[in-house]
C-alpha cells in the first residue's frame, strides 16, 4: 500500500494543533522521547530561552567584548603604551677620570591628527554592530523554533492518522474473520484483509519513528523538553522587506563598521606613531667637578606614512566591498524568501478550500461504502480502493489546516516579524 493509508478519520485539527507532541502511551515503540507541553510557556520565551542556550551566542559576546575594547583605546588620553627610559654612563671601568652621567626619560605616544576621533567611531560603530548582530541571531533561532514546531506538528497529525488507520484495518479485519468462518467470503478476502492491516502497521512504525525525530530535533535545538500549548500566530501586516528587517539592520552596521574601519586605517600609522618625551639628566667630567643638571624634552613627528599603509588601507577597503557584496546577496535573498513564503501561503489556502470540499465527499463515500460491503453488495477489493481514495481526501485536508498555520508563521519569519 502506499502513502495513502496515512490518515486519522475522527480527530479534530484543532487539538492536532495545540497539542501535536504530547507524550503518547499508545506509541508501540520502545524508544520515546516525550515532550512535555506547557502552558504557561509561550513561543516568545521559548525563543528567548533558546536563544540563551545557542551556540552563536558566545560570537555575540566576543562581538560586544571587542566594541567595548575599542572604546576603552579610543577614550585613553595616549594611543599607545608609555616608555620610562633609564641610561647611566660611567668611564671606572676605563679612564677612570670620574666622569659618570646618568639620565631618565619618559616617553608618550599621542594621538595622529583625527586617529582618536576614528577610534571612537570604530567603537561606536563596532557596538551598533554587534547590537544589530544580536537581534539577527535571535531571528535565525526563531526560523529554527516555528521549524521544530511544525515539523513535530506535522509528524503528529500523520501519526494520527496512520494510527486510525491501524484500527480501521484491525475492525475490517475481525469482520472479514466472522465472515469467512460463516462462508460468507472467500479466505483470499481473509489474507487480502491481514496483508492490508500488517502494512498499515509498518507505515504506523515509520510514522512513530518520525514523531521521534522529530521531537529529538526540537530538544536538540532548544535544549529543553517542554513545548507551548499555543505557539500559533497571527500573519503579520507586513507586505515587503523593509529596512528594520533585523538582517538588513546587522549587515547595514557591519557596513557602517567597515567604513569606520578605513578611516582608522588612514590616520594610523602601523609602523610609528607620533611621540613626546621628557626627561632629566645629570652629569659630571671628573672627580672634584660638580654634578651639572638638565631637562629637556622631545617630539618625533612621523611623516610619509601613507606609503607604508597603503596595505592595510586597501584591505580594509577590501572587506568593506566584501560586506556590500553580502548585503546586494542578502537583499535578493530576502526578496525570493519573502515572494516563496507568499506563494506558498496562496497556495495553501486555496488546497485547503478545495481539500475541505473533498473531504465532505470522502466522508459521505466512505460511509455509504462501508454500508454496502456489509449488505453484501460490493466486494473487499473495491472497498479497500474506495477507502484508500477516502481517506487520503480526509487526511489532506487536516494536513493542509496545518500547514495553513505553518506557512503563516514561515511568513513571519519571511518578513522579518519576531514571534
Amino acid at each position: 500500500m502506499t502513502h495513502l493509508r496515512h490518515i486519522q478519520y475522527s480527530l479534530l485539527i484543532s487539538l492536532l494543533i495545540a497539542l501535536p507532541c504530547v507524550a503518547d502511551t499508545s506509541l508501540t515503540m520502545e524508544h520515546l522521547d516525550p515532550i512535555e507541553v506547557d502552558k504557561s510557556l509561550s513561543l516568545p520565551q521559548l525563543v528567548e530561552q533558546t536563544l540563551e542556550k545557542y551556540p552563536d551566542r558566545l560570537i555575540n559576546e566576543a562581538l560586544a567584548q571587542q566594541a567595548e575594547a575599542w572604546q576603552t583605546r579610543g577614550d585613553s588620553w595616549f594611543a599607545g603604551s608609555t616608555a620610562l627610559s633609564l641610561d647611566y654612563n660611567t668611564d671606572q671601568i676605563a679612564n677612570d677620570r670620574g666622569t659618570r652621567e646618568a639620565s631618565a626619560k619618559l616617553e608618550a605616544t599621542v594621538w595622529n591628527w583625527g586617529q582618536r576621533s576614528a577610534a571612537q567611531d570604530v567603537a561606536q560603530q563596532s557596538q551598533l554592530s554587534a547590537e544589530k548582530q544580536s537581534q539577527a541571531v535571535k531571528l535565525e533561532v526563531a526560523h529554527l523554533v516555528r521549524e521544530a514546531l511544525w515539523e513535530m506538528a506535522l509528524a503528529d497529525i500523520r501519526w494520527q492518522q496512520a494510527k486510525y488507520s491501524v484500527d480501521i484495518s484491525a475492525q475490517l479485519l475481525e469482520k472479514v474473520k466472522r465472515r469467512v468462518e460463516l462462508g460468507d467470503l472467500a479466505r483470499a478476502d481473509l489474507l487480502l484483509a491481514e496483508g492490508e492491516h500488517l502494512q498499515n502497521r509498518s507505515l504506523l512504525t515509520q510514522a512513530e519513528a518520525e514523531v521521534m525525530h522529530s521531537r529529538k530535533n526540537y530538544a536538540s535545538l532548544t535544549q529543553t523538553t517542554r513545548m507551548p500549548a499555543q505557539y500559533q500566530e497571527q500573519l503579520s501586516p507586513i507586505t515587503k522587506i523593509e529596512n528594520n528587517h533585523p538582517q538588513l539592520e546587522a549587515i547595514n552596521a557591519l557596513i557602517a563598521r567597515k567604513q569606520a574601519g578605513i578611516e582608522w586605517a588612514k590616520n594610523t600609522d602601523t609602523i610609528n606613531q607620533p611621540k613626546i618625551n621628557i626627561g632629566g639628566k645629570t652629569s659630571r667630567d671628573q672627580y672634584g667637578l660638580s654634578d651639572t643638571q638638565s631637562a629637556g624634552v622631545g617630539v618625533i613627528i612621523p611623516f610619509g606614512h601613507s606609503t607604508y599603509d597603503a596595505p592595510e588601507i586597501a584591505a580594509a577597503h577590501l572587506e568593506l566591498n566584501q560586506t556590500l557584496a553580502q548585503r546586494e546577496h542578502l537583499v535578493r535573498q530576502l526578496e525570493k524568501g519573502l515572494h516563496e513564503a507568499e506563494h506558498a501561503l496562496e497556495v495553501t489556502r486555496q488546497e485547503l478550500s478545495i481539500a475541505q470540499q473533498l473531504k465532505q465527499i470522502a466522508e459521505t463515500h466512505l460511509n455509504m461504502t462501508q454500508i454496502s460491503f456489509t449488505a453484501g453488495e460490493i466486494n473487499l477489493l473495491d472497498l479497500l480502493k474506495i477507502q484508500a481514495r477516502s481517506l487520503e481526501a480526509i487526511r489532506n485536508a487536516k494536513e493542509q489546516e496545518v500547514k495553513l498555520q505553518r506557512n503563516i508563521a514561515f511568513y513571519n519569519q519571511a518578513v522579518g516579524a519576531q514571534p
